[in-house]
């Protein structure tokens, strides 16, 4: 059922199934939209009929929920556009239902200074798809000894401060960035690893001793970790630890805050749904940074999002090229892909019983939104008109060969999901509709 729309742009979201993990609300009924703005939205919402003028979408009894949001996305524009670029990511984070992203600044050059901050968001302008955003390194050059102009980038849009995928390793470096970030008000993002432990490629046990490969411990992770803990006490500063993997940092995390220590946490997709064997006979697409842990350690991530002590899942989309992946176990680069997969795989949680559905949405939209003092991730009248139509229940198979990104590095292809995207919408914008 559709009307033609008028000037004034309004489009009205009809037997629509109604999510919202913000305010909890699971319902049958309609939404409004009013140019790049929700107008309404609710069970009683047109019952009266649709008035003239409002082109009406039929959902068909589909899920209509806000737009995902990935804080951890490497964009690899500028610098390695062969393997990426904001335009190509752009469109698989529309196919993949996520309206916002948020870019690593660990490009080429590295984004540490106003001018970094700047190019990222002209071009998400030029490109005009979902929203793009970016975090400022904490450290000059990624070399983790001078810390940039936090206030200054904070001024022109950064959403906060991390060194990517290095881990900030200097105690009294970490120290002053969480004392400056604390006072605009922006967190830390850490990857959590201890530069002196993880030097192997996979995860330390016997699996790795049998494949003949050096191993990385679960306690290069933890030790950072609480490290870390120990300073955002002493500072008072926030903090966000990056992809969680194991058992003995959710630990760490549920007992900070439990102290009330301003920490929140993410994991990604993989360190939920598979663990080392997923390396098998040296797949390197299955080499990611941490590395995929043990079954108990995957059984702990997932229990940890169930639970609440993870706040945020994201993609952590880390694009390459055949060239990098297709080398020697040792020689390959880490990191998969992940914003086309981020959806179907948060859902697998939800299909399993282990979390409702609500709930799952919420890792993936209100809860990152929150972190990162975005206004996005949930429906609520005159908020930003970023909607998700999508279909939970779909089945079918990831086939990477068919992902937007221009990288296809995915452990997933072949792997059953259900859930399908079915029209992303970004401040009333139609930008994917399958």
């Amino acid at each position: 059922m559709k009307r033609p729309a008028k000037a004034n742009g309004r489009v009205a979201y009809l037997n629509a199934r109604l999510l919202d993990p913000e305010s909890r609300l699971d319902a049958a009924g309609a939404l409004l939209t009013e140019g790049t703005r929700i107008a309404d939205f609710g069970p009683q919402l047109f019952a009266e009929g649709l008035p003239d003028g409002i082109e009406a979408v039929d959902c068909g009894g589909r899920c209509l929920a806000p737009g995902l949001v990935d804080m951890r996305v490497q964009l690899r524009e500028p610098g390695e556009e062969h393997k990426e670029t904001i335009e190509s990511a752009s469109l698989a984070a529309a196919a993949g239902g996520v309206t916002s992203m948020v870019a690593l600044p660990n490009t080429e050059p590295i984004v540490d200074d106003v001018a970094g901050v700047e190019y990222i968001a002209r071009r998400a302008r030029e490109v005009k798809l979902v929203k793009v955003y970016t975090y400022g390194s904490v450290t000059r050059r990624l070399e983790g000894t001078e810390i940039i102009e936090i206030g200054l980038l904070t001024e022109f849009g950064a959403l906060g401060f991390t060194d990517g995928t290095k881990a900030v390793a200097s105690a009294s470096v970490m120290s002053r960035a969480l004392s400056y970030a604390k006072t605009f008000d922006r967190p830390i993002i850490q990857h959590p690893e201890e530069p002196s432990l993880a030097s192997g490629v996979m995860n330390a046990g016997e699996l790795a001793t049998r494949l003949g490969l050096t191993g990385i411990p679960d306690i290069a992770e933890v030790m950072m970790l609480e490290r870390d803990l120990r300073l955002v006490e002493m500072t008072g500063g926030r903090y966000h630890a990056a992809h969680l993997s194991c058992a003995k940092s959710v630990e760490a995390i549920r007992t900070a805050k439990a102290r009330g220590l301003p920490v929140t946490c993410e994991t990604a997709p993989h360190y939920f749904t598979l663990n080392e064997t997923a390396v098998g006979d040296y797949r390197t697409f299955a080499k990611v940074s941490p590395p995929l842990r043990s079954e108990a350690d995957r059984a702990a991530i997932a229990e940890a999002v169930a639970d609440g002590t993870i706040d945020v899942i994201a993609s952590d989309h880390s694009p390459h090229d055949a060239d990098s992946k297709r080398l020697p176990f040792a020689m390959a680069d880490f990191g998969v892909v992940g914003l086309e997969s981020l959806l179907p795989l948060t859902l697998e949680l939800a299909h399993k019983g282990a979390v409702g559905l609500l709930d799952a949405l919420a890792r993936v939209t209100c809860a990152p939104a929150r972190v990162l003092g975005l206004e996005a991730g949930r429906l609520a009248r005159g908020a930003p008109a970023d909607l998700i139509l999508f279909d939970p229940d779909k089945p079918r198979m990831l086939d990477p060969d068919a992902f937007r990104s221009k990288s296809k590095n995915s452990p997933f292809e072949g792997h059953p999901v259900q859930g399908e995207v079915l029209r992303t919408v970004v401040d009333g914008r139609v930008i994917f509709e399958a």
